[in-house]
């Protein structure tokens, strides 16, 4: 029982890997609506994993490194991805003029960004009731979240046919991933009203956008999370 209760995080958390994998895969063939299925799995159990060590008392270092590696995939490599799709029409062009070089690797600075902030975040130990700069799993459902709506119903057309908004939603993503924003995280330090306005802004505000919006509030959801979050700036900590 003891080894079923010290590792069961762990392999929850190696799901969330097996998962990310297979939506990297489907992601390169073009089946966007398996990859969006494969990231809502790993996001479940991305969760499910820190719950289930917290409420059995099995946290360790093995389960934050494993953590940090299986994200590295799920929400590092799939957005980097993602953005190196969203650039691939523009071959080597900007502005009219022909790079030696095809623009859509620039999409892997969000990769780049995306492991440089697990290695902070696991060395940052302040970050226990809020995160600083944008959380990795949220910067995926934003950037995937832009694909994703452009691909089901040509949403943010104005934005995703245009190689130069794309390169600038490139470098904000990645410099929001190591920003020191605070952002909320629901994590609960007290059961106060007053300690979890933030939270339950975030909640309401979320939940109404995606009713209204549906897909294309996706990534809208990830916008009102930070102007939410830069909002309540003084009440986290």
């Amino acid at each position: 029982m003891n080894f079923i209760k010290n590792n069961l995080a762990n392999a929850i958390t190696l799901g969330n890997l097996f998962s990310g994998c297979i939506g990297v895969l489907h992601l390169i063939l073009g089946d966007y609506q398996t990859a969006a299925i494969c990231l809502i799995l790993s996001l479940v159990l991305d969760f499910l994993d820190g719950f289930i060590a917290r409420a059995l008392k099995s946290n360790s270092n093995l389960g934050a490194q494993l953590d940090s590696l299986a994200d590295m995939v799920s929400f590092g490599l799939i957005p980097g991805l993602a953005m190196f799709k969203m650039l691939e029409p523009f071959g080597n062009e900007i502005l009219g003029m022909h790079l030696p070089f095809e623009i859509k690797y620039f999409g892997f600075l969000i990769t780049l960004f995306s492991c440089l902030r697990l290695a902070i975040f696991n060395l940052d130990e302040d970050q226990k009731y809020y995160f600083k700069g944008l959380n990795t799993p949220s910067n995926t459902i934003l950037i995937f979240g832009l694909l994703y709506a452009y691909k089901e119903n040509q949403s943010f057309g104005f934005l995703l046919e245009n190689e130069m908004s794309l390169l600038i939603i490139t470098v904000a993503s990645s410099w929001l991933l190591i920003s020191p924003i605070k952002m909320i995280a629901m994590k609960f330090k007290s059961m106060k009203l007053e300690d979890n306005y933030p939270k339950l802004a975030l909640l309401i505000g979320a939940t109404l956008i995606l009713l209204i919006f549906k897909t294309v509030g996706i990534p809208l959801v990830i916008l009102y999370y930070i102007l939410i979050s830069l909002i309540f700036q003084k009440q986290l900590k």
